[in-house]
């Protein structure tokens, strides 16, 4: 337990006994009595945890976190703290490199698309000597502004969302006290103007304009088995395709990291696997990988089937792959339970419902259609078939839920609805 002493003069000292036994005092000087008894609760948390070897709970950590630098340090010298290394030492520029070189756990690939435009972001308005500890709350809610006119939505969110990251990293290595990014909006958001649903027909003219075999497939592999380019269709050995089963296993790289997400199995897609059996029976016996002509790593996939669009006379979608995808995962939950199709396309159904899962023209036609006709009109088509395909009418019976061997009953007279309607009429109107 904490005391407290008040001195003639009016200040306040908090004395208590460490972990080694020893009495040590933090001279607080004029505060209020209310004040002085906040700080000796949260001395009496630090001591508790230095004694039990734990760690101090959340509020704790968060006091910790907002103290001056006079008061930290007045709390270091008593051995309640770590010493905090001074902020004015560290920029901007070199705390990021520091940062992004340390993350030994995320692929190269990662710190080239997610961290390497933040940093530079960064850099480009503050400055690379900006010190980290100078960088305020306000400081930035204008660098959100200066982005947000530059970048996306989107972008900017994604953007927002590493900087806090970077910065909460320099929190818990105690270069700073706290956050200034953390109270920035960074929830990604649904834009619904850059999804694109691929329909059959316009898949087909671009399978129809690709050069060779290879090309086709790789287009196959993306529209109708939802692969992620390239990383996926890269990885297809010919040993991960089983035909008798009809299954294949796809390896994912972006994925790997987490437990039991290195692979997943699909189903050999019966639109999918004519263009999978050209390529097989064109291979080299003892050819290992499935894709073998766009192997390089300068091959920009992206570039290529741009140009392919345009020569099917289709005008390019926006997120050429990441549609693709899209478009299958949309078609596939039109059938199939939703954690099954997430299973095969290796993410989960939050993702889905945030990134993939699109409203297409075909959900409107059909709600359209049943209300005119609701009779005859068919309910959404769970198959693989077509967005193209029309809709098939069913027996009114039938679609009614009448039984086959459902029996009469004894009085099936019907009686004829009279011209007022169904209503009694209203008398005295």
């Amino acid at each position: 337990m904490a005391s407290i002493t008040r001195e003639a003069d009016g200040r306040r000292t908090i004395q208590f006994v460490g972990a080694d036994r020893k009495r040590r005092s933090i001279r607080l000087g004029k505060i209020s009595q209310r004040s002085t008894e906040a700080v000796k609760f949260r001395v009496e948390q630090l001591v508790a945890a230095k004694i039990t070897s734990h760690t101090v709970d959340d509020e704790t950590s968060r006091w910790v976190a907002s103290l001056s630098e006079p008061m930290y340090k007045k709390l270091a010298a008593v051995g309640l703290l770590p010493k905090r290394e001074p902020a004015k030492q560290t920029t901007l520029q070199a705390f990021l490199d520091a940062y992004i070189a340390g993350r030994t756990d995320v692929k190269e690939s990662t710190k080239k698309t997610g961290y390497a435009q933040p940093r530079s972001n960064l850099i480009d308005f503050f400055g690379p000597d900006k010190l980290l500890g100078a960088i305020t709350a306000g400081d930035a809610d204008d660098w959100r502004i200066w982005l947000g006119a530059k970048v996306g939505k989107i972008t900017l969110a994604k953007r927002c969302k590493t900087a806090k990251q970077f910065f909460r990293a320099a929190v818990r290595r105690k270069l700073i006290a706290e956050n200034p990014f953390a109270d920035l909006a960074s929830a990604t958001q649904r834009n619904e103007k850059r999804f694109y649903f691929l329909t059959r027909v316009e898949a087909q003219k671009v399978i129809d304009a690709c050069p060779d075999a290879q090309w086709r497939l790789l287009f196959a592999l993306s529209r109708y088995g939802g692969l992620r380019c390239p990383s996926e269709h890269l990885g297809l050995r010919w040993g991960d395709v089983d035909w008798e089963k009809g299954r294949m296993t796809i390896h994912s790289p972006k994925t790997e990291r987490h437990e039991g997400r290195e692979s997943r199995q699909i189903p050999l897609f019966p639109e999918l696997r004519p263009y999978l059996e050209v390529v097989f029976e064109a291979a080299e016996p003892g050819t290992e990988f499935v894709i073998t002509r766009y192997r390089d790593v300068n091959a920009n996939l992206r570039t290529r089937l741009l140009k392919i669009i345009k020569r099917a006379g289709l005008k390019p979608w926006p997120k050429l792959f990441q549609n693709l995808r899209s478009t299958r995962q949309t078609e596939l939950a039109e059938t199939y339970p939703n954690h099954v199709v997430c299973a095969w396309m290796g993410n989960t159904e939050p993702v889905a419902v945030k990134h993939y899962l699109q409203v297409t023209d075909e959900h409107y036609r059909l709600a359209v259609e049943a209300v005119q006709n609701p009779v005859q009109h068919t309910p959404v088509s769970h198959s693989t078939a077509s967005h193209d395909a029309p809709a098939e009418s069913v027996d009114p019976l039938v679609f009614s839920g009448m039984r086959d061997d459902a029996k009469p009953c004894d009085d099936c007279s019907f009686v004829k609805v009279g011209p007022e309607g169904f209503e009694p009429p209203t008398k005295g109107l």
